[in-house]
């Protein structure tokens, strides 16, 4: 059985999430900051007329921030009844990745990785890494973003 990730790139690594938990792309012009919030919640945006908060994936990986270009996307995703924005380099591309397929990161790379990779696949020569939304947006929970 195959399944439809999105592919994003975060700095000049490729990562998959699965279109299942993406409700929509946007370009990115922006956020209103939030007094408060932890570093890597970039703010608040408006799309489509809910107001939504932003997490920088480069800073919520330990990357240093960027600024924004004309391929910066939001990918807004929702898991849980909550509604997210994913801000990323780039996300232009649907693929089908089967199931078996994806396998278990090595376990050192599982555990630098914060538990944000759930696992790793091959598309052609290059390889991506499946993300964990529940893992990378979970936590605001807990701080009221």
């Amino acid at each position: 059985m195959s399944d439809l990730h999105v592919v994003l790139k975060v700095a000049d690594t490729e990562y998959v999430i699965s279109a299942a938990d993406v409700l929509h792309m946007e370009s990115f012009a922006g956020a209103t900051r939030v007094p408060g919030a932890r570093s890597y919640v970039g703010g608040l945006v408006q799309i489509r007329g809910r107001v939504v908060p932003v997490v920088d994936l480069r800073v919520r990986f330990g990357l240093p921030s960027a600024e924004p270009t004309l391929d910066s996307r939001v990918i807004v995703v929702q898991r849980g009844g909550r509604t997210v924005g994913l801000l990323v380099d780039s996300a232009r591309e649907v693929v089908n990745i089967a199931e078996g397929e994806l396998r278990p990161p090595p376990e050192v790379m599982a555990e630098e990785s914060a538990g944000f990779v759930r696992a790793v696949a091959k598309l052609g020569e290059r390889l991506v890494m499946l993300v964990d939304v529940g893992r990378i947006i979970g936590e605001e929970q807990d701080h009221g973003i």
